[in-house]
């Protein structure tokens, strides 16, 4: 394994884990099978924490992307 192929798979464990701690923004399962708690003009922002978790998660999917376009550019050498 080079390098770039440990960044990528460390870049992926920390979307994965970034995901993990994102809170539900909707109601569920339950929610979308029975039609409840459909607020679709509710203005719900993300503050504080919530905000940044999300921020650094597209941060980390955009690293993610040009890791992966890199590694196949790489790889076809």
């Amino acid at each position: 394994m080079k390098w770039y192929d440990i960044l990528f798979l460390i870049v992926c464990l920390i979307i994965i884990i970034l995901s993990l701690l994102q809170g539900g923004k909707s109601s569920g399962a339950s929610g979308a099978i029975t039609g409840g708690g459909l607020n679709v003009f509710a203005k719900k922002q993300e503050r504080g924490s919530e905000k940044i978790v999300t921020m650094l998660t597209f941060g980390f999917a955009v690293v993610y992307l040009f890791l992966s376009l890199l590694l196949h550019v790489l790889a076809a050498e």
